[in-house]
């Protein structure tokens, strides 16, 4: 599988990477947080513009996307507008969902924008085909807030995003037992051993999937997501605990490196 790289970050490879959340309501907060990154362990920043007062307003969020652009540095930004129909803050429509992410793309300032898989092919292929025409790479997305799907029900959402060209392909469930994590778990190891030709990510939330957050490089899902000031989704862990775990994971695995 080769991995993803955006600015020298290489997804899909080694230690999963780990992408931290912004997610202020203000321009200021926004910037705030971003500025705390450089002393954070984190991999990739993802900005939650669902959570943003002015989300719908284009020229705003580009103001925002230049600020975070200048308080990341090298950081790589993941763009993201999480509708409410998949457990964001706000609702849109598909129409004004792909002008969003494609203005967002257009900016230069970022280097990943989240696409939910199952808004609908025809937009989905035009945001992921505008995207990439700026040099910008695509992370399908599908979220289910109230079960855990069975397996190959996840492998076949999955499967589609390749399909439908998402260079990274995403998929979060909540469990409603430990037998759900091992479903989860499941589906990303048969993912990515027989069907995968491109990074994954995989989550069980909540606790009671914690463990499916550490434990990427075992089953193959190539990036987790930690919270530094604020979680956006149920089950993430503070960055800087699931930072040790998952270097002391990977120097179980790899004693001799």
């Amino acid at each position: 599988m080769k991995p993803v790289v955006v600015r020298g970050i290489k997804i899909g490879e080694g230690i999963p990477k780990i992408c931290v959340p912004i997610v202020g309501a203000t321009k200021e907060e926004i910037i705030h947080e971003a500025r705390a990154f450089g002393s954070i362990p984190a991999d990739v920043a993802e900005w939650r513009a669902d959570w943003f007062e002015h989300a719908f307003e284009i020229e705003e969020v580009k103001e925002v996307l230049a600020g975070l652009r200048d308080a990341l540095g090298e950081t790589p930004i993941l763009f993201t507008f999480r509708t409410s129909k998949e457990g964001g803050e706000k609702a849109v429509g598909p129409a004004a969902y792909a002008e969003l992410n494609k203005a967002a793309a257009a900016t230069g300032y970022v280097d990943l924008v989240d696409v939910e898989a199952f808004t609908g092919d025809t937009p989905v292929r035009d945001i992921i085909e505008s995207v990439h025409k700026y040099g910008v790479k695509a992370v399908a997305s599908n979220h289910d807030f109230n079960k855990t799907p069975p397996k190959d029900d996840m492998i076949g959402r999955l499967c589609r995003m390749q399909a439908l060209g998402a260079d990274i392909c995403k998929i979060a469930v909540m469990p409603q037992s430990r037998a759900d994590v091992l479903e989860l778990l499941l589906a990303t190891e048969e993912m990515n051993r027989i069907h995968a030709d491109r990074p994954i990510i995989t989550m069980s939330m909540a606790g009671t999937g914690g463990i499916s957050r550490l434990c990427g490089e075992v089953f193959g899902s190539a990036m987790t997501f930690g919270a530094a000031q604020k979680a956006s989704a149920p089950g993430q862990m503070e960055v800087g605990d699931l930072a040790q775990v998952l270097r002391l994971l990977h120097k179980s695995f790899h004693p001799f490196l």
